[in-house]
């Protein structure tokens, strides 16, 4: 299959755009304005083809855009700031028919997913408030408390001012269990309270809030039975080569009319209307160290789970290890990593234990840039290269090898509740394989002008013997996409700002 030819047709249809990760919404500094607020304005378009696993004859290949518009209005008075943000995702000729009949198989990669979350509508298209909230800051440096609609990211609390250390705080710590699931185009917002007290070298960060509906479906608007509270502190040490957490979150899914997704019979999670419970609890530390011509960098991070599945008891862990070298002193700074990641599965789908770790509410793309996985029931062993040839230009290919930690669980999907009408996790039988895939990718982030960026990227999945027992045909697959993104905004008059942090 050619799958650049999905790219090629569609690519006419898309329109300046927007990232990767999410955005940031400070207006250029030289620009200079008499308007009493700042206003920002945020476009991605994302053009996509995916070649996925096949059981026929012929891999199910198709291409379509996605659209997210985000226009913000904000101000600064005195001690106070507010923002109000409008989302207006679109997705653009969705297939209609990558869904298989057979249940094992179900949806064909992020098309149909986008397609059966919009009423099975072809082309949704919707706007909603994003972010509307009002912030205090209190005497004292980063000292805030925050109320309303507003999006939150676990894990990325500070901003270290070493470059390294931000590097993997942004894209090895942070999203893993809560996050806006930026990647999608209706992404996740919270309504609630976000209070901050730091001094110095230390942050204390605290959440407690319900989940938007969003992400994959384009009205973002209603509220979800679920919440969660969060609390975590941060401490950077040895001159920001260090930065340690500590964090604490409970869980809370009400949404009790909804068949969960594990490894049970499906007429015995059906009949399991009791609520999720979780508490989660663990600590991450991130290191950097100048060694001969270049720095190392270390990472651990790890987890232990507890509570209620419904009627199950519910146990079950993750922890991460990663490291790598980077030459900064080649002007290209090429930086080298690998790591290990292994998460529980459950291994016996009939007695009154849960033990496949749950994932939360997480931007799960971050961790698996082919998005037909997450964390969940996951062991995965990695090497990736990140260079930059060029000042506008950072490239960036990673080699992963994928196991199901157990063969009795499931193959898991999905990142979590953004609907009162599904779960919001999605699972295929492992059939008691655990050999699952390994993926190669890479992609290069362009800066084309300084409010314009371009990503270009492309992954292949070599299937295995999991892969192999749903989808016996085909059992690799293909995803690309090319994305524009566009960033504006004009800044707020100087003397109506005040000395508050943004």
């Amino acid at each position: 299959m050619n799958l650049m030819r999905p790219i090629s047709l569609l690519l006419v249809g898309a329109g300046i755009s927007a990232a990767q990760l999410g955005y940031c919404q400070t207006a250029p500094k030289e620009s200079t304005s008499n308007l009493p607020v700042s206003i920002s304005v945020f476009d991605r378009s994302r053009v996509d083809a995916t070649q996925w696993y096949a059981a026929t004859p012929t891999p199910e290949t198709y291409g379509f855009t996605e659209s997210l518009v985000r226009i913000g209005v904000a101000q600064h008075i005195k001690k106070w700031d507010w923002q109000l943000e409008l989302a207006a995702p679109a997705d653009l000729d969705l297939p209609t028919d990558a869904v298989s009949p057979v249940t094992a198989q179900g949806q064909l990669g992020l098309g149909d997913t986008y397609y059966a979350s919009n009423t099975n509508n072809s082309n949704p298209a919707a706007a909603f408030l994003k972010q509307g909230f009002a912030r205090y800051h209190f005497t004292g440096k980063d000292k805030t408390l925050r109320l309303g609609r507003f999006e939150f990211i676990e894990g990325q609390e500070t901003q270290p001012k070493n470059a390294g250390v931000a590097w993997l705080e942004a894209n090895r710590i942070a999203h893993r269990l809560i996050g806006n699931f930026a990647f999608s185009t209706a992404q996740r917002s919270f309504d609630g309270a976000e209070a901050h007290f730091g001094s110095g070298s230390y942050d204390i960060t605290a959440m407690a809030g319900r989940a938007d509906q969003g992400v994959f479906n384009m009205n973002g608007n209603p509220e979800l039975n679920v919440d969660l509270q969060y609390l975590a502190f941060t401490k950077a040490a040895f001159k920001d080569h260090l930065l340690v957490r500590a964090f604490g979150m409970d869980y809370h899914d009400g949404r009790t009319g909804l068949t969960k997704t594990d490894n049970r019979a499906l007429a015995v999670r059906a009949a399991d209307h009791k609520n999720i419970r979780i508490g989660t609890y663990g600590g991450d530390a991130v290191a950097t160290v100048p060694v001969g011509p270049g720095r190392a960098d270390l990472l651990f991070w790890g987890a232990l789970q507890t509570g209620q599945w419904g009627a199950l008891h519910h146990s079950a862990g993750a922890a991460a290890v990663e490291g790598g070298y980077q030459l900064a002193r080649i002007p290209t700074t090429p930086w080298l990593r690998g790591g290990w990641f292994r998460s529980t599965g459950d291994n016996n789908p009939t007695d009154n234990q849960h033990n496949t770790f749950f994932q939360v509410l997480p931007t799960p793309r971050i961790y698996a840039q082919f998005p037909f996985y997450n964390l969940m029931n996951n062991t995965d062993e990695f090497v990736q290269v990140i260079d930059k040839p060029s000042k506008k230009v950072n490239v960036r290919s990673d080699l992963h090898w994928l196991k199901l930690t157990s063969g009795g669980d499931l193959w898991y999907q999905g990142g979590g509740a953004y609907d009162n009408k599904v779960f919001g996790y999605v699972g295929r039988p492992a059939n008691n394989h655990s050999s699952f895939a390994s993926v190669l990718d890479a992609s290069v982030d362009w800066q084309v002008a300084k409010p314009v960026t371009m990503t270009f990227y492309y992954a292949k999945s070599f299937g295995k013997s999991v892969i192999g027992a749903i989808y016996p045909t085909t059992k690799d697959a293909q995803y690309g996409y090319v994305e524009f993104v566009y960033r504006w905004g004009i800044p707020q008059r100087p003397d109506s700002s005040s000395q508050a942090k943004h």
